[in-house]
């Protein structure tokens, strides 16, 4: 019987290594992790926007008065140190004036390395320029001027 009991434990064994070995190349091997907040400032009513990360959906963000500020964790592939981001999607505003305007956010960058760190979601340029800025590390991010690469539209 011992001479079974090895055989069955060698089969075994060489199974469960199959599986394994099935279900690691199924799934790509991450590399890292970075996060982003974005956070509703005073003179925004609402934000829905959406973060791309080389060409796919990342995260969404939906902000008002409920939700004031929110953080996403975002996962990156392993074989990759640069990203390209796209932030897409409509911010409303109350001017100073008390006019209700909507911009459209439409804006990409390079992440270099972005494991580890965190980026906050900004504007600048009067609610017309959006970025994602490391403030503890600046160089992990880089602006590409100009709107970005075509958003798609969101699906519900």
């Amino acid at each position: 019987m011992p001479a079974l009991r090895s055989s069955f434990t060698l089969r075994l064994c060489a199974l469960l290594g199959t599986v394994f070995m099935l279900t690691w190349s199924a799934h790509p091997a991450l590399a890292g992790e970075f996060t982003v907040t974005d956070e509703k400032s005073d003179m925004e009513i609402s934000e829905v926007s959406r973060i791309y990360m080389d060409g796919k959906l990342a995260s969404v963000f939906k902000l008002d008065d409920a939700t004031r500020h929110k953080t996403v964790r975002i996962v990156t592939p392993q074989g990759r140190l640069d990203h390209i981001y796209t932030l897409c999607g409509e911010i409303t505003i109350r001017t100073t004036d008390g006019r209700v305007e909507t911009h459209e956010v439409s804006s990409s960058g390079i992440l270099h390395n972005p494991d580890g760190h965190h980026f906050d979601a900004l504007g600048s340029d009067g609610f017309k320029d959006f970025f994602l800025l490391d403030q503890q590390a600046p160089e992990a991010s880089e602006r590409i001027p100009g709107r970005g690469e075509a958003c798609s539209a969101p699906i519900s």
